[in-house]
């Protein structure tokens, strides 16, 4: 087992590419959404990649994740199979959902993501059920439970909040702000936007708020806390400020204004741990260049795997839809 330590002593060419890995997975996502051929909506990620990143660095494979619509990178991260997304995404029988679920119906619990939802707030409840099954069964899994700034205006945030306080759960509530639920800034919606996290404070819960564009320096501060949540048996709150490029769901941007987008992109977290990388000299450009081609190939070879594999077949269509120990993905 890892020690703080070894946390802390992160490597960092390993993080820079798995970062890069999201981003260029999505990328060719954007790239390929207009062929029509993956008929499901698709929530992208891109500028936000960095949290999930850096938190899942730090957690065991048998340790728990849920996840919203905008899962791509949690599920990745935590180890979930490419091949088995983009089949997912085209339908495909070969999906990780078996091709019913699509783009927010993402699962893969041989690694510990049991699932993402697309109703805003739902899945901050069903993490929480997971963290209450890991105290009856007395294991030292953390479950880590990904939602964005919306959802924290839904009743169930708080109701779970104090569930997992009250019982001393090992949770951390990753909160990914990004200032927008669907289209509506924070500041439309609340008097600032320091409200989330002085409100759960409220709640006695310990609580956090990071910069979440700088993958490296996070990374550390989440292993701290994952270490501690495991050691300590008590529920954690953290709020990452962040910003996704794309609209709502869909790779074309929305109404929001032109400096803002620019500002954030001047803090891009690739561009942002690419340049720190370079600079001291523990990455070079010839090594950039070396991991852009690994995980080119790769995408290539997932994509052309997920087109080829077979739909399902009209007659296990209904396959899935309830509990069958025989079925079960």
């Amino acid at each position: 087992m890892r020690t703080k330590s070894d946390f802390i002593n992160i490597d960092k060419s390993k993080l820079f590419r798995k970062l890069l890995r999201v981003r260029m997975v999505e990328e060719e996502l954007v790239r390929r959404h207009s062929e029509q051929e993956m008929r499901c909506p698709i929530h992208f990620c891109i500028g936000r990649e960095a949290i999930a990143v850096a938190l899942c660095e730090s957690l065991k494979i048998s340790d728990y994740t849920v996840s919203t619509h905008r899962a791509h990178a949690h599920y990745l991260t935590k180890g979930g199979s490419l091949y088995a997304m983009i089949s997912e995404f085209y339908g495909k029988s070969t999906g990780c959902a078996a091709g019913r679920g699509g783009s927010m119906h993402l699962i893969d619990r041989n690694v510990g993501f049991v699932g993402c939802v697309p109703i805003v707030g739902s899945t901050i409840p069903i993490g929480v059920g997971l963290a209450f099954g890991s105290m009856l069964q007395k294991n030292d899994k953390v479950t880590v439970i990904f939602f964005g700034d919306g959802s924290t205006e839904e009743g169930a945030f708080y109701e779970s909040l104090n569930f997992a306080l009250m019982n001393n759960l090992r949770v951390i509530f990753m909160c990914e702000n990004d200032f927008y639920a669907v289209s509506t800034h924070i500041t439309k919606r609340r008097r600032n936007d320091e409200a989330i996290i002085r409100i759960v404070e409220g709640f006695g819960i310990g609580a956090y708020r990071f910069d979440g564009q700088d993958c490296n320096s996070l990374a550390k501060k989440l292993a701290s806390i994952v270490d501690d949540v495991r050691s300590n048996g008590k529920p954690v709150f953290v709020q990452c400020d962040t910003y996704r490029y794309t609209g709502n769901c869909g790779p074309e941007s929305d109404s929001r204004p032109d400096d803002e987008v620019s500002r954030w992109k001047e803090r891009d977290p690739v561009k942002l741990m690419q340049e720190k990388l370079l600079n001291a000299k523990v990455l070079s450009t010839d090594q950039i260049e070396q991991f852009k081609a690994e995980i080119a190939a790769e995408i290539q070879e997932a994509f052309d795997k997920a087109q080829a594999a077979p739909f399902p077949l009209r007659p296990d269509l209904n396959k899935f839809v309830f509990k069958d120990a025989s079925n079960s993905l």
